[in-house]
């Protein structure tokens, strides 16, 4: 797959750009800006990023036969690709978590936002809007536990040359999928996977029910599967369990 770059000067979500625009770009098409006015997170959460300082950008996935029932493996495409990359730069442990979060230590280096299109029982196309920190060393004071590649490093680096990376291990990944299935690159995942260390963690329902449970595995739809207390293996969905960073 050959990719196309495409650099608009400002967009509100270079996701909502691509979404209104897939059927006529070819696959491989990568539209990023320096100043992303209204850029969108998992579930409505905003993503807000300074202007020039970090890589905000969206990758057109056109998959040949993935399964909708499988489309997950997409995600751990895209979380494998930055993961890899941000270590290999920083030369420090950047770790999952679940679903495609990307952490250093506890704190988020970068978010991601996948939105698949369905045609039948398979992915039309995919969406693949990944936010990196690169040089930003201040943040909005709400922003939970934010990092940056700039932080971790003592140093600022290429915009642009990172996300160009970032684009050449993702596609590289993308073929691994196209060729060997969509488990793949599962292992891999889980082995960068935050808290996949076979210990019990605290874990939180959305009412506040706190809970301790191990991290088993991840379904190829994305669900998470728990091991409790109790012996039972219990599968969640996004947001229908939060990790604490305890």
């Amino acid at each position: 797959m050959h990719m196309q770059f495409i650099k608009l000067d400002e967009v509100a979500s270079t996701n909502s750009y691509v979404l209104q625009v897939a059927r006529e770009l070819a696959g491989g098409t990568v539209v990023y800006t320096p100043c992303q006015t209204a850029g969108r997170g998992q579930k409505g959460n905003r993503w807000l990023a300074e202007p020039g300082m970090n890589a905000t950008f969206s990758y057109l996935y056109k998959p040949q036969a993935i399964l909708a029932r499988e489309q997950f493996c997409i995600s751990e495409a895209a979380a494998l690709a930055v993961s890899q990359v941000l270590a290999e730069l920083s030369g420090e442990r950047i770790m999952v978590k679940w679903p495609n979060d990307i952490y250093h230590g506890n704190r988020k280096i970068c978010g991601m936002l996948i939105e698949n299109s369905l045609d039948g029982r398979l992915v039309e196309h995919s969406v693949i809007g990944i936010g990196i920190n690169v040089n930003q060393r201040e943040f909005d004071p709400y922003a939970p536990n934010p990092t940056s590649l700039a932080l971790i490093t003592g140093t600022d680096h290429d915009v642009e040359w990172v996300m160009r990376l970032v684009c050449e291990r993702l596609e590289q990944h993308l073929a691994t999928l196209a060729v060997q299935g969509c488990q793949a690159l599962h292992h891999d995942y889980l082995s960068v996977l935050y808290r996949h260390d076979g210990q019990a963690h605290m874990f939180s329902t959305p009412d506040g029910t706190a809970f301790a449970a191990t991290i088993v595995d991840v379904a190829p739809d994305g669900m998470l599967a728990l091991r409790h207390a109790d012996g039972t293996i219990r599968q969640y969905a996004f947001k229908e369990v939060v990790q604490s960073m305890q």
